[in-house]
């Protein structure tokens, strides 16, 4: 990561743990006051001051938690809308620059592939090639024939959800497909 970040944060990442995107952006939640949204290769890190910034308390969420992630992009300024996997609000991140918001979203669908389970349908970024069991049809003369059908997904551009090739709309973020 090119931009420096507080030593605050520093000091509470893991072992492990590499900061990828430091957003400084007063972000106005309906609960907290962010002031700062910290990126790394295992979790989104929210930091919120309070007692007029003489201290300052933490929120992270780890991408096994997170089930995807929605980008809502204006003309200069986007959302990051996070749906969260076991339930509750959404994790909003309004108001970011364009920038900002295109390069977290990058970020965050790329650690989230990463943390899918490997074998859950609809994984992001994994093409689903997943064949109808094969059905028996009678002919006249007797014996059956076996008729197969490919299963046909349509990935959402906006999410990376599958969908079934007549669906309309996103199962998973109800964009238009």
């Amino acid at each position: 990561m090119s931009a420096p970040f507080p030593d605050d944060l520093q000091k509470i990442l893991g072992p492990n743990e590499q900061a990828q995107l430091y957003i400084a952006q007063k972000i106005y939640h309906p609960k907290i006051s962010i002031d700062s949204v910290l990126i790394t290769n295992q979790r989104i890190i929210l930091r919120h001051p309070h007692a007029m910034g003489l201290k300052k308390d933490y929120t992270d969420y780890n991408y096994q938690d997170i089930a995807n992630i929605v980008m809502d992009k204006g003309f200069t300024r986007s959302t990051l809308k996070l749906d969260l996997r076991f339930g509750g609000e959404p994790l909003e991140l309004e108001n970011l620059p364009n920038s900002d918001a295109e390069r977290a979203y990058g970020l965050i669908r790329e650690n989230l592939a990463r943390y899918q389970p490997p074998f859950s349908e609809g994984m992001m970024g994994a093409p689903n090639h997943q064949q109808a069991p094969p059905t028996q049809t009678p002919t006249s003369a007797g014996p059956t024939t076996v008729v197969e059908r490919e299963v046909v997904k349509i990935k959402c551009r906006y999410c990376g959800a599958l969908n079934d090739e007549t669906a309309k709309v996103c199962v998973s973020c109800g964009a238009n497909l």
